[in-house]
Order: C-alpha cells, then sequence, then structure tokens
C-alpha cells in the first residue's frame, strides 16, 4: 500500500467515523482517519487502497494498521491461521465481505467484482494475520 498525493477530494466525501456502524456508507462497522467511501484513507488512498480488514481484537474494521494505532484504545491483535475462516476484509469497491483465507487466495483481485487490490498490502499481513 502506498500514498500517493491524491487531494483528500478525489475519490469523493470523506469522514472519520466514531463508532461501530455509526458510518452509513457501510454495512460493517468501519473505522479510521479520513475514511473515504472505498475504505482508502488518511494513511493509504491509492486507486488500488480499497480494503479495510476486521480486527480480531475489536471486531471492527480499518483501512490500515495506522488507522487502528491512531483511533482505537488497545493494542492490535492478529488473526491466528486457524482462524482464517472468518469474514474479515471488506471490498471497499463492491461491499463484499471475504474469509481472510479468500483474501489472501485472491491474488490481489476482488473475486466477487474484480477490483484490484493493492499487492504491497501483502509487506503488511503480519500486522493483521499469523502468517508464516
Amino acid at each position: 500500500m502506498t500514498a500517493d498525493d491524491s487531494p483528500s477530494d478525489r475519490w469523493g466525501p470523506r469522514c472519520t467515523t466514531r463508532g461501530p456502524g455509526s458510518d452509513p456508507r457501510f454495512d460493517v462497522p468501519v473505522r479510521g482517519v479520513d475514511v473515504g467511501p472505498e475504505t482508502r484513507c488518511a494513511h493509504y488512498h491509492g486507486p488500488r487502497d480499497v480494503i479495510a480488514i476486521r480486527f480480531a481484537c475489536c471486531d471492527v474494521f480499518y483501512p490500515c494498521h495506522r488507522c487502528h494505532e491512531e483511533t482505537a484504545t488497545h493494542p492490535p491483535e492478529r488473526w491466528l491461521h486457524d482462524q482464517f475462516n472468518a469474514s474479515a476484509v471488506l471490498c471497499g469497491r463492491c461491499r463484499t465481505v471475504l474469509t481472510i483465507e479468500q483474501y489472501l487466495d485472491a491474488d490481489h483481485t476482488c473475486p466477487a467484482c474484480g477490483a484490484a487490490f493493492n499487492p504491497n498490502c501483502a509487506r503488511h499481513h503480519d500486522r493483521y494475520f499469523c502468517v508464516g
């Protein structure tokens, strides 16, 4: 995931969600810093930064680990390998919630709508999932 120099309104109206279920744009609880309509955030807002990951510690989706660090009041917890069947990855384009296994096997593309996911997110998988 790489941030670019896009203006904050390039991807539509943005807001920081305040609590689970408080953002009417999403069917699942999404929080973060300057979250856009396709789950881009202040930290990662390139054209392929369109996922949010549900953290195992709080059942809330965040666009990135930095959003969790800045807005949560607790340390992050990773998903254990035997929990990879959990629905924990939101495609910001089509709003499909994927299991961790589906996401990791998707080759950086949403299996539901074909949206391209940022391949650089793989560099941070160890922040969300017990991999390796």
